[in-house]
């Protein structure tokens, strides 16, 4: 399964992080196996990705891109602003 494998740095969420412990929680003591946090965000990313069709999944990839469009715009006028030279002679 990991024979092909490289490395990702992940941002995630305080409550998105938290709620995949959850899960690894829950997984470890109904498999009674240990589930490392690692496990479960894989499983996750792998069921996401099969599911590539699924309209929830698409929204939430619409929500999260105009979001992060929003924020960069917002800090590219704040820059923008700043940098404008003064008027005043």
């Amino acid at each position: 399964m990991l024979e092909n494998r490289t490395r990702l740095l992940l941002i995630l969420s305080q409550d998105l992080l938290d709620q995949a412990r959850v899960i690894a929680g829950r997984a470890t003591t109904a498999l009674k196996l240990p589930v490392s946090l690692q496990i479960v965000l894989r499983a996750l990313i792998w069921v996401g990705l099969k599911r590539e069709s699924h309209s929830a999944l698409f929204a939430d990839i619409e929500r999260q891109a105009r979001a992060l469009r929003q924020k960069r715009n917002r800090v590219r006028r704040a820059g923008e602003s700043r940098q404008l030279p003064s008027r005043s002679q």
